[in-house]
């Protein structure tokens, strides 16, 4: 009964087996491979136009590079008050953008609301040399409540960003749930709301190591090699990363991992819906899940085999934990069973 991460879960079969295919005789270093152009390819083919595709090791370096691409001398990103960039990646973003730095945007659900954005840009006017300038807005798909933002809402806060002048990042860390939650093709839920950049990832959906940097206008890629070699993101043997993405593009493989992540939360969702003992913090659509139970429940089900990360709430619902209950995160992932589903439900009662 594992729902502490999806990162926890391996690499898919069919992955590994390509990492394994490839893994003998000579090739081009570098991302110059026959294997890398292919994969570039069928990036070209799932967006429906040319794009400028990375290669990196982790989502860290590609929100990183993503925001150090567009980076401005003071500059400034917005994203939510959870968002990952901001509390999750050490000051890796600052770090990578020379001190640019980030600010908060509140908003239910772990989505920005875009009346606060608006008013956080109003914060930094044209010319005023002393508080910087904003630079982009980025948000997270799906976000780290578990939510989704809705097509209208990836519209808004990019008719906003637009109405400035920046650019709009997407961190896809989760973007294939996102993807499938939706029922939207990768260019209906980017390109045709006004995305500029994705940070594109596979690790927590079945690849081993494998994320991209995604340029969606490939004429705001022209300083993101050498920002990516300075970052040491380089890889000399970028044909392992490529061999993940050709096997996890390969009959839509990437899709149905994710279904099945999803699937899996969706049954965890229901049980937990249906019991007396713990509920739902908030409705989420991909694959994690914030219940709200006893300490001694959690205490119980961590004595009979259940590994999960006790959650701090979110400052929007704090409100929400009695004193003596705690809230929990729960992730599925492609490798999560129905039988371990259900057994965590028998658990809870």
């Amino acid at each position: 009964m594992i729902f502490t991460s999806d990162n926890w879960a391996g690499a898919h079969p069919a992955i590994s087996a390509s990492l394994s295919a490839h893994s003998t005789g000579f090739s081009a270093a570098y991302g110059a491979s026959d294997l890398d152009r292919k994969v570039e390819q069928t990036f070209n083919t799932i967006f429906g136009r040319e794009v400028a595709v990375f290669f990196v090791g982790t989502g860290t370096a590609a929100n990183s590079l993503a925001l150090s691409a567009v980076n401005r001398p003071g500059g400034v990103s917005f994203c939510h008050r959870e968002a990952h960039v901001i509390a999750d990646e050490c000051g890796a973003p600052e770090f990578f953008s020379h001190g640019a730095r980030l600010v908060p945007v509140d908003g239910a659900d772990g989505k920005m609301d875009p009346a606060i954005l608006e008013t956080e840009i109003a914060r930094f006017p044209a010319g005023f040399v002393h508080a910087g300038q904003p630079m982009a807005v980025t948000l997270t798909q799906a976000t780290e409540a578990g939510t989704v933002y809705q097509p209208d809402e990836i519209r808004a806060i990019s008719k906003i960003a637009k109405a400035h002048g920046l650019p709009l990042h997407m961190d896809g860390a989760r973007f294939a749930n996102a993807l499938v939650a939706l029922d939207l093709t990768p260019a209906q839920m980017t390109l045709d709301l006004g995305v500029d950049i994705l940070s594109f990832g596979g690790t927590k959906n079945g690849c081993w190591c494998a994320e991209a940097l995604v340029f969606l206008d490939p004429a705001m890629a022209n300083q993101a090699a050498f920002i990516r070699k300075r970052a040491a993101h380089l890889f000399s043997k970028s044909r392992f990363i490529a061999a993940q993405f050709d096997a996890y593009f390969e009959n839509d493989l990437w899709l149905d991992l994710a279904r099945h992540s999803n699937t899996m939360a969706d049954r965890l969702r229901t049980g937990i819906s249906g019991s007396s003992r713990a509920r739902l913090a908030w409705q989420s659509s991909a694959n994690e899940i914030f219940p709200i139970l006893s300490k001694s429940l959690s205490r119980e089900l961590m004595a009979k085999g259940a590994l999960f990360y006790e959650w701090t709430a979110p400052r929007a619902a704090s409100h929400l934990v009695g004193a003596d209950e705690t809230m929990l995160r729960l992730v599925t992932s492609f490798a999560t069973t129905e039988d371990q589903v259900d057994q965590f439900l028998e658990c809870l009662g």
